[in-house]
């Protein structure tokens, strides 16, 4: 496992935890170059971090708060958000408050430089790598991937089973097994999990024709209403009039068809907003090259080849 985590991973360690014990294990750590975490409880008008390391204070200038903020390529917004939560830092220095009180400072950008240098820009596609959701939209889902360097996890990477928006299927703070899907020119990261999520057969292996199970309704259309099994399975059942995208439902499984990778459903009963789905990993390793949803038999391949 990389020694780079996600935000929020590294605070409570027993090793992060001595650091911050005291200020002569604080200096020893400083030395030392480690990545550490604090919570931060402020941050001034000057757009300064205000971490609390338990000994003593310490200060996150706004241009070594995250990467890309010197260059003007990242916002300040990135900042304000870290307000209420732990973030990584490299202690570079000391200095004394106005009183003469001792002040770390500290550099965010610092330890996302070493997390990309040292681990991330290290990963080959089809790598796998753990990821925090941080904030979501239309698009995609936005993950921290070590110390808090942001990767895009779009929205039709998240499930085979299609979702209109990331919130469908994830929250915000949720701990993923993630794939890399590739990156871009300048070294941005782009996720992928429906491939760490099983295959159409080991899916439906769980599904028999004559049980009644609950779904999720996710798109309505005239031939038909697709209805979730799992997030990377869905059946179809008959159109029927009321209902919507998004609501719970009640199905029984007609048949099932692995060479054309259909399931035919009838739909029982629907209504109310639709849980969040547990995500069940079937891939546990730590890489693929590639990724075959289809079964054999079916005539259509629908695949993933990394690299």
């Amino acid at each position: 496992m990389s020694k780079y985590l996600p935000e929020g991973e590294l605070w409570r360690t027993p090793e992060n935890r001595l650091a911050l014990s005291s200020p002569e294990r604080l200096a020893a750590a400083a030395a030392a170059g480690a990545v550490l975490e604090a919570f931060v409880p402020k941050c001034d008008k000057d757009y300064r971090l205000r971490p609390d390391l338990g000994v003593m204070p310490g200060v996150i200038a706004r241009e070594e708060g995250a990467l890309g903020v010197r260059e003007g390529l990242t916002r300040e917004i990135a900042l304000i958000t870290r307000v209420g939560k732990p973030v990584q830092f490299v202690v570079t220095g000391f200095s004394a408050d106005e009183q003469g009180a001792p002040v770390a400072v500290c550099s965010r950008r610092l330890a996302q430089e070493r997390c990309r240098r040292d681990y991330l820009d290290r990963l080959v596609p089809g790598d796998v790598l753990p990821a925090v959701v941080t904030h979501m939209e239309g698009f995609g889902a936005f993950c921290d991937v070590g110390a808090g360097v942001p990767a895009l996890l779009p929205v039709d990477r998240i499930s085979v089973s299609r979702i209109s928006h990331p919130a469908d299927r994830l929250q915000v703070g949720q701990k993923l097994r993630t794939v890399l899907a590739g990156r871009d020119a300048s070294g941005r990261l782009t996720l992928s999990l429906r491939e760490l999520l099983g295959t159409w057969e080991e899916n439906a292996a769980e599904i028999e024709v004559g049980e009644t199970l609950t779904g999720a309704v996710r798109s309505v259309e005239p031939y038909g209403v697709f209805v979730e099994l799992r997030p990377n399975l869905a059946g179809l059942a008959e159109h029927t009039p009321g209902v919507e995208p998004g609501q719970a439902c009640v199905v029984y499984v007609k048949s099932m068809n692995p060479e054309r990778m259909k399931i035919k459903l009838n739909l029982i009963s629907a209504g109310g907003p639709a849980p969040q789905p547990p995500l069940r990993y079937f891939f546990t390793g730590d890489h693929m090259d590639r990724f075959r949803y289809s079964p054999e038999p079916c005539k259509k391949v629908v695949e993933t080849v990394f690299g």
